[in-house]
């Protein structure tokens, strides 16, 4: 008979390969709310994003629900509309919305407030940035459907102000949570960022798949974002959060 004398070694190996799968096993179960978070916010919006870029080239003047739709909603012009979306569409854009972001900051700041603070920064200045290299890579034109003097220069794919809302509008949400201003954050947001996308619709100056473009990479980014940075890590009810001194 021959003895085997690597058999306590394999069963070792045995016993953590078992080790192993059960850890991942615990590790996925332990975290399959952030999963599930970065598969819905993340992966399935840059998934639809990317099928929208391919055919950015087929449909270059608009996809097929495109023009219908901003032709139904130019039916609806008039000079009190005129105003109040061109009013809405300056309140909205990102000219306005990153300065009072910026403001919201110095709050955060002077109240010790630091993940918080980081994830302001980084998801309202990093979609700005997004947004504007998005516009200069995909080089989408404009519609011009009708002749109006509200008409930009710039590209359009995807939507600037459409990503500055929905982008702003989390923020407030997220600043918000587990305060009294939760239920009245969301409702601001549920008015706020169709709002602003109607504006560009009715003014002409973006398809509908630009609008959608933009709320799905700001969707991505800010959940993302908010996955890394944890900004309610350790933090409730936006209490202080100290910053650990480092010994060097």
């Amino acid at each position: 008979m021959i003895e085997n004398n690597n058999l306590p070694e394999i069963e070792k190996q045995n016993f953590n390969f078992d080790n192993g799968i059960k850890f991942i096993i615990k590790l996925l179960t332990n975290n399959w709310r952030p999963l599930l978070l970065l598969a819905l916010g993340v992966y399935i919006p840059l998934q639809i994003f990317e099928l929208m870029a391919v055919k950015l080239s087929q449909y270059e003047t608009g996809f097929p629900f495109d023009v219908p739709i901003l032709l139904s909603i130019h039916e609806t012009v008039n000079p009190q509309l005129d105003v109040f979306a061109v009013t809405l569409a300056k309140i909205g854009s990102p000219k306005t919305l990153v300065p009072v972001l910026l403001l919201l900051n110095l709050v955060l700041i002077f109240s010790k407030r630091w993940r918080l603070s980081a994830y302001l920064l980084t998801a309202g200045l990093g979609s700005a940035t997004i947004n504007h290299a998005a516009k200069v890579f995909f080089h989408r034109v404009r519609p011009h459907l009708w002749e109006s003097t509200y008409h930009k220069a710039s590209f359009a794919f995807p939507s600037g102000h459409a990503m500055a809302s929905f982008t702003f509008a989390a923020i407030l949400i997220v600043l918000a949570w587990h305060t009294r201003f939760t239920i009245l954050a969301f409702i601001f947001g549920a008015a706020f960022v169709p709002g602003v996308a109607w504006t560009r619709l009715y003014l002409g100056v973006h398809f509908p798949s630009d609008i959608l473009a933009g709320w799905l990479v700001a969707t991505a980014w800010i959940v993302g974002v908010y996955a890394i940075i944890q900004p309610h890590k350790n933090q409730t009810n936006l209490t202080s959060e100290e910053v650990p001194e480092v010994n060097v």
